[in-house]
Protein backbone atom coordinates (compact mmCIF):
# COMPACT_ATOMS: atom_id res chain seq x y z
CA UNK A 1 0.00 0.00 0.00
CA UNK A 2 1.50 3.48 -1.09
CA UNK A 3 1.73 6.33 1.73
CA UNK A 4 0.25 8.79 0.39
CA UNK A 5 1.04 12.59 1.58
CA UNK A 6 0.40 15.33 -0.49
CA UNK A 7 -2.18 14.86 -2.79
CA UNK A 8 -2.73 17.15 -5.56
CA UNK A 9 -6.65 16.97 -6.75
CA UNK A 10 -7.53 18.67 -9.74
CA UNK A 11 -10.81 19.74 -10.36
CA UNK A 12 -11.00 19.16 -6.76
CA UNK A 13 -14.44 21.46 -7.00
CA UNK A 14 -16.41 19.49 -9.21
CA UNK A 15 -19.31 17.27 -8.80
CA UNK A 16 -16.75 14.13 -8.45
CA UNK A 17 -13.91 16.03 -7.04
CA UNK A 18 -15.66 17.21 -4.31
CA UNK A 19 -17.20 14.37 -3.44
CA UNK A 20 -13.52 12.91 -3.25
CA UNK A 21 -12.23 15.81 -1.25
CA UNK A 22 -15.01 14.51 1.64
CA UNK A 23 -14.85 11.40 1.00
CA UNK A 24 -11.08 11.79 2.12
CA UNK A 25 -11.28 14.09 4.99
CA UNK A 26 -14.88 12.19 6.24
CA UNK A 27 -14.68 8.19 5.83
CA UNK A 28 -11.29 7.71 5.36
CA UNK A 29 -9.54 9.82 7.75
CA UNK A 30 -12.86 8.52 10.18
CA UNK A 31 -11.70 4.70 10.03
CA UNK A 32 -7.05 6.42 9.73
CA UNK A 33 -6.97 5.20 6.30
CA UNK A 34 -6.07 8.92 5.12
CA UNK A 35 -3.41 11.46 7.35
CA UNK A 36 -1.93 12.96 4.58
CA UNK A 37 -2.65 16.68 3.03
CA UNK A 38 -5.43 17.61 0.44
CA UNK A 39 -4.39 20.70 -2.03
CA UNK A 40 -7.47 21.32 -4.28
CA UNK A 41 -6.67 23.23 -7.78
CA UNK A 42 -9.25 24.06 -9.64
CA UNK A 43 -10.14 27.17 -12.05
CA UNK A 44 -13.60 27.77 -10.65
CA UNK A 45 -15.47 27.81 -13.87
CA UNK A 46 -19.05 27.47 -13.83
CA UNK A 47 -19.45 23.49 -12.99
CA UNK A 48 -16.76 24.28 -9.98
CA UNK A 49 -18.44 25.07 -6.38
CA UNK A 50 -16.29 26.47 -3.64
CA UNK A 51 -19.06 26.46 -1.61
CA UNK A 52 -20.18 22.56 -1.80
CA UNK A 53 -16.25 22.36 0.05
CA UNK A 54 -17.56 24.88 3.03
CA UNK A 55 -17.41 22.65 5.72
CA UNK A 56 -14.08 20.73 4.57
CA UNK A 57 -12.66 24.81 4.21
CA UNK A 58 -13.95 25.62 7.98
CA UNK A 59 -12.92 22.10 9.31
CA UNK A 60 -9.33 21.41 7.39
CA UNK A 61 -8.01 24.77 6.24
CA UNK A 62 -4.45 25.28 6.72
CA UNK A 63 -3.59 21.51 8.20
CA UNK A 64 -4.90 19.12 6.25
CA UNK A 65 -6.70 21.10 3.14
CA UNK A 66 -5.37 23.94 0.76
CA UNK A 67 -7.25 25.30 -2.11
CA UNK A 68 -5.64 26.71 -5.06
CA UNK A 69 -7.42 29.00 -7.57
CA UNK A 70 -5.87 28.47 -11.54
CA UNK A 71 -5.95 26.68 -15.05
CA UNK A 72 -4.18 23.45 -14.86
CA UNK A 73 -2.60 24.37 -18.05
CA UNK A 74 -1.02 27.28 -16.26
CA UNK A 75 2.16 25.84 -16.05
CA UNK A 76 3.95 28.26 -14.00
CA UNK A 77 1.39 27.39 -11.74
CA UNK A 78 1.07 24.11 -11.44
CA UNK A 79 5.41 23.86 -10.69
CA UNK A 80 4.73 26.29 -8.19
CA UNK A 81 2.49 23.90 -6.55
CA UNK A 82 4.13 20.97 -7.08
CA UNK A 83 7.19 22.72 -5.42
CA UNK A 84 5.06 24.88 -2.42
CA UNK A 85 3.31 21.45 -1.34
CA UNK A 86 6.01 18.74 -2.23
CA UNK A 87 3.40 16.51 -4.48
CA UNK A 88 3.74 12.92 -4.44
CA UNK A 89 0.29 12.23 -5.62
CA UNK A 90 -1.92 13.56 -8.45
CA UNK A 91 -6.00 12.87 -8.60
CA UNK A 92 -6.47 14.28 -12.00
CA UNK A 93 -10.02 15.16 -12.14
CA UNK A 94 -10.36 18.66 -13.56
CA UNK A 95 -11.97 18.22 -16.95
CA UNK A 96 -14.96 19.94 -19.56
CA UNK A 97 -17.41 16.95 -19.17
CA UNK A 98 -20.66 18.12 -21.12
CA UNK A 99 -21.53 16.42 -24.20
CA UNK A 100 -23.69 19.09 -25.21
CA UNK A 101 -21.64 21.57 -23.98
CA UNK A 102 -18.34 20.09 -26.01
CA UNK A 103 -20.69 20.50 -29.27
CA UNK A 104 -21.17 23.77 -29.58
CA UNK A 105 -17.88 24.68 -28.55
CA UNK A 106 -15.37 22.22 -28.59
CA UNK A 107 -11.93 24.09 -28.42
CA UNK A 108 -12.69 24.72 -24.49
CA UNK A 109 -12.24 20.78 -23.71
CA UNK A 110 -9.16 20.51 -26.30
CA UNK A 111 -7.50 23.03 -24.53
CA UNK A 112 -8.46 21.73 -20.84
CA UNK A 113 -8.69 18.01 -21.55
CA UNK A 114 -6.01 17.86 -23.67
CA UNK A 115 -3.76 20.48 -23.20
CA UNK A 116 -4.33 20.85 -19.34
CA UNK A 117 -3.01 17.11 -19.12
CA UNK A 118 -0.03 17.42 -20.93
CA UNK A 119 0.99 20.07 -18.44
CA UNK A 120 -0.34 18.31 -15.56
CA UNK A 121 2.06 15.33 -17.00
CA UNK A 122 4.93 17.39 -18.14
CA UNK A 123 5.65 19.43 -14.91
CA UNK A 124 5.12 15.80 -12.79
CA UNK A 125 7.79 14.45 -15.16
CA UNK A 126 10.46 16.86 -15.09
CA UNK A 127 9.98 17.64 -11.08
CA UNK A 128 9.40 13.91 -9.88
CA UNK A 129 11.94 12.82 -12.42
CA UNK A 130 13.20 9.03 -10.90
CA UNK A 131 11.44 9.66 -7.14
CA UNK A 132 10.23 6.85 -5.83
CA UNK A 133 6.21 6.78 -4.35
CA UNK A 134 4.82 8.72 -6.31
CA UNK A 135 1.73 8.55 -8.52
CA UNK A 136 -0.31 10.05 -11.17
CA UNK A 137 -3.70 9.04 -11.26
CA UNK A 138 -6.11 10.26 -14.31
CA UNK A 139 -9.77 9.94 -14.37
CA UNK A 140 -11.43 9.43 -17.49
CA UNK A 141 -15.26 7.75 -18.76
CA UNK A 142 -16.76 4.86 -20.69
CA UNK A 143 -17.28 7.42 -23.77
CA UNK A 144 -13.79 7.03 -24.90
CA UNK A 145 -15.09 3.38 -25.98
CA UNK A 146 -18.05 4.68 -28.59
CA UNK A 147 -20.87 2.78 -28.30
CA UNK A 148 -21.99 -0.91 -27.57
CA UNK A 149 -25.00 -2.77 -29.79
CA UNK A 150 -27.44 -4.54 -27.09
CA UNK A 151 -25.15 -6.63 -26.04
CA UNK A 152 -21.68 -6.72 -24.96
CA UNK A 153 -19.28 -4.76 -22.46
CA UNK A 154 -16.63 -2.65 -22.25
CA UNK A 155 -13.28 -3.75 -21.01
CA UNK A 156 -10.05 -2.64 -20.43
CA UNK A 157 -8.85 -3.96 -23.88
CA UNK A 158 -11.89 -2.21 -25.97
CA UNK A 159 -10.39 -0.22 -28.77
CA UNK A 160 -11.22 3.50 -28.27
CA UNK A 161 -13.64 4.90 -30.30
CA UNK A 162 -14.97 8.26 -29.51
CA UNK A 163 -17.82 9.48 -31.10
CA UNK A 164 -18.21 13.85 -29.49
CA UNK A 165 -16.09 16.20 -28.96
CA UNK A 166 -16.19 15.70 -25.47
CA UNK A 167 -14.88 11.89 -25.91
CA UNK A 168 -12.51 12.56 -28.09
CA UNK A 169 -10.80 14.68 -25.60
CA UNK A 170 -10.49 12.44 -22.94
CA UNK A 171 -9.29 9.90 -25.18
CA UNK A 172 -6.63 12.35 -26.22
CA UNK A 173 -5.99 12.93 -22.72
CA UNK A 174 -5.98 8.94 -21.78
CA UNK A 175 -3.18 8.64 -24.75
CA UNK A 176 -1.19 10.68 -23.56
CA UNK A 177 -0.57 9.67 -19.90
CA UNK A 178 -0.38 6.39 -21.21
CA UNK A 179 2.17 7.50 -23.44
CA UNK A 180 4.02 9.27 -20.53
CA UNK A 181 4.53 5.85 -18.61
CA UNK A 182 5.49 4.08 -22.06
CA UNK A 183 7.99 6.51 -22.94
CA UNK A 184 9.38 8.84 -19.66
CA UNK A 185 8.16 5.80 -17.45
CA UNK A 186 6.02 8.41 -15.08
CA UNK A 187 4.50 6.55 -12.56
CA UNK A 188 0.72 6.44 -13.47
CA UNK A 189 -2.93 4.61 -12.97
CA UNK A 190 -6.01 5.18 -15.26
CA UNK A 191 -9.63 4.68 -15.01
CA UNK A 192 -12.31 5.08 -16.94
CA UNK A 193 -15.94 5.14 -15.25
CA UNK A 194 -19.36 4.80 -16.17
CA UNK A 195 -22.37 8.06 -15.51
CA UNK A 196 -21.89 9.43 -11.90
CA UNK A 197 -24.68 10.44 -9.67
CA UNK A 198 -25.39 11.80 -6.49
CA UNK A 199 -25.22 14.97 -4.20
CA UNK A 200 -23.44 17.67 -5.49
CA UNK A 201 -23.45 17.54 -9.33
CA UNK A 202 -24.32 20.88 -11.01
CA UNK A 203 -27.92 20.61 -12.27
CA UNK A 204 -26.84 20.63 -16.11
CA UNK A 205 -26.33 16.30 -15.58
CA UNK A 206 -29.65 14.28 -16.32
CA UNK A 207 -30.85 12.90 -13.29
CA UNK A 208 -30.21 16.67 -10.95
CA UNK A 209 -31.84 18.38 -14.17
CA UNK A 210 -34.85 16.35 -14.08
CA UNK A 211 -35.11 16.55 -10.23
CA UNK A 212 -35.46 19.73 -10.43
CA UNK A 213 -37.61 20.22 -13.43
CA UNK A 214 -40.01 17.90 -11.87
CA UNK A 215 -39.55 20.03 -8.57
CA UNK A 216 -40.73 22.96 -10.47
CA UNK A 217 -43.32 21.93 -12.90
CA UNK A 218 -41.35 22.17 -16.27
CA UNK A 219 -40.72 19.82 -19.27
CA UNK A 220 -38.42 16.73 -18.76
CA UNK A 221 -36.47 16.41 -22.27
CA UNK A 222 -35.82 12.76 -23.17
CA UNK A 223 -33.16 12.54 -26.26
CA UNK A 224 -34.79 10.85 -29.41
CA UNK A 225 -36.81 7.42 -27.94
CA UNK A 226 -35.36 7.76 -24.78
CA UNK A 227 -33.90 4.14 -25.06
CA UNK A 228 -30.39 5.09 -24.70
CA UNK A 229 -28.62 2.59 -22.59
CA UNK A 230 -26.36 3.92 -19.55
CA UNK A 231 -24.29 2.34 -16.58
CA UNK A 232 -25.13 4.16 -13.37
CA UNK A 233 -22.37 4.60 -10.71
CA UNK A 234 -22.95 6.39 -7.29
CA UNK A 235 -20.02 8.92 -6.41
CA UNK A 236 -19.47 7.77 -3.32
CA UNK A 237 -18.51 3.83 -4.79
CA UNK A 238 -16.04 5.53 -7.75
CA UNK A 239 -14.50 7.79 -5.04
CA UNK A 240 -13.71 4.46 -2.88
CA UNK A 241 -12.65 2.32 -6.18
CA UNK A 242 -10.67 5.61 -6.98
CA UNK A 243 -8.76 5.47 -3.50
CA UNK A 244 -8.52 1.67 -3.73
CA UNK A 245 -6.43 2.55 -7.27
CA UNK A 246 -3.97 4.90 -5.94
CA UNK A 247 -3.11 2.91 -2.97
CA UNK A 248 -3.34 -0.68 -4.48
CA UNK A 249 -3.46 -0.58 -8.16
CA UNK A 250 -0.78 -1.60 -10.33
CA UNK A 251 1.63 1.07 -11.96
CA UNK A 252 1.01 1.52 -15.46
CA UNK A 253 -2.56 0.07 -15.56
CA UNK A 254 -5.85 0.47 -16.54
CA UNK A 255 -8.79 0.05 -14.49
CA UNK A 256 -12.54 0.16 -15.34
CA UNK A 257 -15.03 0.99 -12.49
CA UNK A 258 -18.82 0.63 -13.61
CA UNK A 259 -22.17 0.14 -11.59
CA UNK A 260 -23.51 -2.86 -13.33
CA UNK A 261 -26.52 -1.05 -13.60
CA UNK A 262 -27.88 -0.83 -16.69
CA UNK A 263 -30.80 1.80 -17.32
CA UNK A 264 -32.70 3.36 -20.08
CA UNK A 265 -32.67 6.82 -19.84
CA UNK A 266 -36.93 6.65 -19.98
CA UNK A 267 -37.03 3.86 -17.58
CA UNK A 268 -34.72 5.58 -14.98
CA UNK A 269 -36.76 8.85 -15.72
CA UNK A 270 -39.80 7.19 -14.87
CA UNK A 271 -38.50 5.51 -11.44
CA UNK A 272 -36.70 8.81 -10.41
CA UNK A 273 -40.47 10.50 -11.12
CA UNK A 274 -41.72 7.97 -8.36
CA UNK A 275 -39.18 8.61 -5.93
CA UNK A 276 -40.07 12.30 -6.49
CA UNK A 277 -43.27 12.27 -6.43
CA UNK A 278 -43.61 10.40 -2.99
CA UNK A 279 -41.07 12.58 -1.02
CA UNK A 280 -43.30 15.97 -2.47
CA UNK A 281 -46.61 14.41 -1.81
CA UNK A 282 -47.53 14.91 -5.70
CA UNK A 283 -49.12 12.70 -8.14
CA UNK A 284 -47.00 10.70 -10.56
CA UNK A 285 -48.96 10.58 -13.44
CA UNK A 286 -49.17 14.54 -13.58
CA UNK A 287 -45.02 14.89 -12.97
CA UNK A 288 -45.13 12.02 -15.84
CA UNK A 289 -46.98 14.27 -18.12
CA UNK A 290 -44.58 16.86 -18.31
CA UNK A 291 -42.16 14.33 -20.51
CA UNK A 292 -41.01 15.73 -23.47
CA UNK A 293 -39.41 13.94 -26.47
CA UNK A 294 -37.10 15.70 -28.26
CA UNK A 295 -34.76 15.61 -31.28
CA UNK A 296 -32.03 13.68 -30.23
CA UNK A 297 -28.56 14.60 -29.81
CA UNK A 298 -25.95 14.52 -32.83
CA UNK A 299 -23.99 11.13 -32.09
CA UNK A 300 -25.68 10.07 -29.52
CA UNK A 301 -24.09 6.98 -28.27
CA UNK A 302 -26.42 4.09 -28.28
CA UNK A 303 -25.26 2.23 -25.12
CA UNK A 304 -22.82 1.68 -22.24
CA UNK A 305 -22.26 -1.15 -20.72
CA UNK A 306 -18.80 -1.49 -18.16
CA UNK A 307 -17.68 -5.04 -17.27
CA UNK A 308 -15.49 -3.62 -14.06
CA UNK A 309 -14.19 -7.56 -13.31
CA UNK A 310 -10.78 -6.84 -13.12
CA UNK A 311 -10.51 -3.82 -10.22
CA UNK A 312 -12.97 -6.21 -8.34
CA UNK A 313 -10.64 -9.29 -8.84
CA UNK A 314 -7.33 -7.82 -8.53
CA UNK A 315 -8.29 -5.13 -5.81
CA UNK A 316 -11.37 -6.30 -3.76
CA UNK A 317 -13.54 -3.36 -4.66
CA UNK A 318 -16.86 -4.26 -4.93
CA UNK A 319 -19.83 -1.46 -5.52
CA UNK A 320 -22.06 -0.86 -1.81
CA UNK A 321 -24.72 1.70 -2.80
CA UNK A 322 -27.51 0.23 -4.79
CA UNK A 323 -29.33 2.61 -7.63
CA UNK A 324 -32.37 2.39 -5.50
CA UNK A 325 -30.30 3.88 -2.22
CA UNK A 326 -28.21 6.04 -4.22
CA UNK A 327 -31.09 7.88 -5.84
CA UNK A 328 -33.20 8.07 -2.73
CA UNK A 329 -29.82 10.12 -1.08
CA UNK A 330 -29.88 11.61 -4.26
CA UNK A 331 -33.25 13.03 -4.39
CA UNK A 332 -33.40 13.83 -0.78
CA UNK A 333 -30.21 15.66 -0.92
CA UNK A 334 -31.28 18.18 -4.27
CA UNK A 335 -34.84 18.74 -1.58
CA UNK A 336 -32.49 19.69 0.80
CA UNK A 337 -30.11 22.15 -0.08
CA UNK A 338 -31.82 24.83 -2.40
CA UNK A 339 -29.70 27.61 -1.48
CA UNK A 340 -27.06 25.28 -3.18
CA UNK A 341 -28.98 25.52 -6.12
CA UNK A 342 -30.41 28.98 -6.08
CA UNK A 343 -26.39 30.25 -5.34
CA UNK A 344 -25.65 28.94 -8.71
CA UNK A 345 -28.43 29.43 -10.83
CA UNK A 346 -28.96 33.11 -9.57
CA UNK A 347 -25.02 33.89 -10.52
CA UNK A 348 -24.39 34.40 -6.35
CA UNK A 349 -22.06 31.91 -6.63
CA UNK A 350 -20.18 33.45 -9.21
CA UNK A 351 -20.14 37.19 -7.12
CA UNK A 352 -19.13 35.26 -4.26
CA UNK A 353 -15.77 33.25 -5.78
CA UNK A 354 -15.30 36.92 -7.17
CA UNK A 355 -15.26 38.32 -3.92
CA UNK A 356 -12.96 35.64 -2.00
CA UNK A 357 -10.97 34.66 -4.70
CA UNK A 358 -10.98 37.58 -7.20
CA UNK A 359 -8.12 36.92 -10.35
CA UNK A 360 -5.40 35.19 -8.84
Amino acid sequence: MRKLSNILVTGGAGFIGVNFIRYLLGKCAQTSNFKGRIINLDALTYAGNITSLKEINENFEETKYFFEKGDIGDRTLVEKIFEKYAIDTVVHFAAESHVDRSILGPEAFIKTNVLGTFTLLDVARNIWKDADGVLFHHVSTDEVYGSLGETGYFTETTPYDPRSPYSASKASSDHLVMAYYHTYGLPITLSNCSNNYGPFQFPEKLIPLMILNMLEGKALPVYGDGKNIRDWLYVDDHNSAVWNIIQNGKIGEEYNIGGDNEWENIKLLNVLIDIVAKKINKNAETIRSLITYVKDRPGHDRRYAIDCSKIKRELGWKQTVSFEQGLERTVDWYLANTEWINGIRSGEYKRWVEKNYGER
